[in-house]
């Protein structure tokens, strides 16, 4: 196959065509050693899992599910879908049983992979409540039971000669660009899930867009830690390495990250703004803890970054002195970070959510560029991306081939072209909400193109804040500087048809305790140390110090401290990690209408 793929198949095979002989295709972290799989492995499992499900009588057009945490059997179970030309379905492993429910069951899935035995008891928990699932397949052997086929048991059910090899190969390659590869559910910040129909084409125009603007080459390696089951990692962390030659290294989990990036040296890595932020946060703190000269020199570091990272975007020429003191900082400061992520990193790509331009100003100027990209589950997901010699911090880049983008009048963006979903599974109403006649998705985001082509996010157009003074607020990079605080772990910004704008904080409760300790502002609890008007106070002056370029009428003039954070299982955040602002403010409500009476009543 020398031609573009144009189905994911003809992506799966062409790069087994290209790359049979090598011994690296992906590896995995078990009993402390990396473990390797091979292409020719690769390829083997894939038929055998795919042959494996055709006997069991799934057919072409069925649902699978995959409900497992990211590992090479995620990988082989999809490709294995793919080839039996059904459409698989994505389940987030952190998801509590009671919201798998209405994935599977408006799916329809028949049959579904596990990973281990903590996923099967959720499925065995609601199995009465899925009538069409006829078939569960575990990852891990010690999963496998009465009712419960284990996936070696499934790869071992046929043996195939060369001749059913290459018939196998030839029914697979026979997909149709305009086939149904996949049906992801949407986060449902609001109201449930709905399955977003991609299609081949819909993804492989992706991957192919994508590797146009950013250039992986064979000889890179990634780390793979953001969930499969959302589409940003298994497009550009799965399909788009996998295309590229790229060698794919499976974190063992987020927590790991950090010390395996040292052990894999990744040079391309695939992130959500969140590692950033914690990244720099404790670049701020190790600073913040050093001798005087230190961060001293920290500092000064990171203004000459800053100068030197504003002259090269704008194409300026770098004066002679600017690119010496660029080279102490470098040698001072910035190579040790550079370190610290394996010490070979080419560049992050960054999506899902905005990332803070100081974040990214900080890590280009170490040379560690972020590359910022958006899109959504509905465009399969890129629909702009920067790229390396193209990137401008603030925006997330120019739209890639073959997808359109225009503003409407109201400032929402619009796209069209190759990327767009076929839309929502057995929901024409909910598809025709968002599709226009034109063939236009309507994003749910505003935003603005610069005269270069650079798409900027400024909000979510649901999200925006109008005060009672009718003032509007952009919410979510006004939580992300609070973010960028060492003392705050989540911050949900409130204040929508009310006086002035609040913020419900959830501290970082490590931090924020020690530097009760250190004040020897004692309690027996932690719910009520943040009851404790110093504490308060503490909170006040830290979020002061990022906000101090804000507009007055953005600045938060109250806040709200809470015990716990957001989580799936209470359902104010979504499983990539969203928040539901309207499940947050009902869940505080008693709290934050006390502060705007006690405000009004001052």
């Amino acid at each position: 196959m020398t031609a573009d793929p144009t189905t994911l198949t003809q992506l799966f095979f062409g790069a087994i065509d290209r790359w049979r002989d090598r011994p690296v295709v992906m590896r995995v972290k078990r009993n402390d050693r990396w473990e390797a799989i091979s292409y020719s492995e690769l390829l083997a499992r894939v038929e055998a899992t795919s042959r494996g499900l055709l006997s069991l009588g799934v057919n072409e057009g069925d649902r699978v599910g995959i409900l497992s945490e990211n590992r090479p059997e995620w990988a082989i179970a999809d490709f294995a879908c793919l080839a039996a030309r059904c459409a698989d379905v994505p389940v987030y492993p952190t998801l509590p049983a009671g919201q798998i429910t209405h994935v599977l069951r408006n799916s329809g899935a028949v049959a579904l992979f596990v990973s281990n035995r903590e996923q099967l008891a959720k499925i065995q928990e609601i199995r009465h409540e899925l009538p069409a699932l006829k078939h569960i397949i575990a990852f891990n052997p010690d999963a496998a039971g009465p009712g419960v086929h284990s996936l070696q048991e499934l790869e071992a059910r046929t043996a195939a000669s060369d001749a059913d090899a290459a018939r196998w190969r030839d029914r697979a390659l026979a997909a149709a660009p305009g086939d149904v590869a996949t049906l992801i559910y949407t986060s449902g910040t609001t109201g449930d899930p709905k399955g977003v129909m991609l299609t081949h084409e819909n993804i492989t125009s992706n991957v192919l867009g994508g590797l146009k603007r950013l250039p992986l080459r064979d000889t890179d390696e990634c780390l793979s830690f953001l969930p499969l089951s959302h589409i940003f990692e298994r497009m550009a962390g799965h399909y788009t390495v996998y295309h590229a030659g790229t060698v794919i290294n499976y974190a063992t989990n987020f927590d790991t990250v950090a010390a395996e990036m040292l052990e894999v040296r990744p040079s391309v890595v695939l992130s959500v703004p969140r590692l950033f932020e914690k990244i720099y946060s404790r670049v701020l703190e190790a600073s913040a803890a050093g001798s005087p000269i230190k961060r001293a020199i920290f500092m000064w570091a990171r203004r000459t970054g800053e100068s030197w990272v504003d002259r090269s975007l704008a194409g300026q020429p770098i004066p002679a002195w600017l690119a010496i003191r660029h080279r102490i900082a470098d040698r001072l400061v910035f190579s040790k970070l550079r370190v610290r992520v394996g010490g070979r990193l080419r560049f992050f790509v960054s999506g899902g959510a905005p990332l803070n331009p100081v974040i990214a100003r900080f890590f280009y100027a170490a040379g560690m560029p972020i590359l910022e990209g958006y899109g959504l589950t509905e465009t399969s997901p890129v629909i702009a991306v920067n790229g390396p010699g193209e990137t401008r911090l603030g925006t997330v880049g120019r739209p890639i081939e073959h997808a359109e983008v225009r503003i409407a009048e109201d400032g929402e963006i619009l796209t069209r072209g190759p990327h767009v979903m076929k839309g929502y599974f057995q929901d024409p109403d909910a598809t025709a909400e968002v599709i226009d006649s034109d063939g236009w998705l309507h994003t749910g985001d505003i935003g603005e193109l610069d005269k270069d082509g650079f798409l900027r996010i400024t909000d979510r157009k649901k999200d925006l804040i109008v005060t009672a003074g009718g003032k509007n607020i952009a919410p979510q990079p006004i939580e992300n500087l609070a973010r960028t605080s060492k003392f705050v772990t989540s911050a949900v910004m409130i204040g929508d048809k009310r006086r002035f704008p609040a913020m419900l904080i959830v501290p970082d409760e490590g931090h924020l305790t020690a530097w009760a300790r250190h004040k020897q502002i004692g309690e027996s609890d932690y719910a009520t140390l943040l009851k404790r008007p110093e504490v308060y106070a503490k909170i006040e002056r830290e979020l002061a110090k990022v906000f101090h370029h804000l507009a007055h009428y953005e600045v938060p003039k109250k806040y709200i401290l809470l015990p716990k954070d957001f989580s799936i299982g209470s359902g104010q955040l979504t499983p990539k990690m969203s928040v539901r602002r309207k499940e947050v403010e009902a869940a505080n409500k008693d709290a934050i209408d006390a502060l705007y009476s006690e405000v009004a009543a001052g």
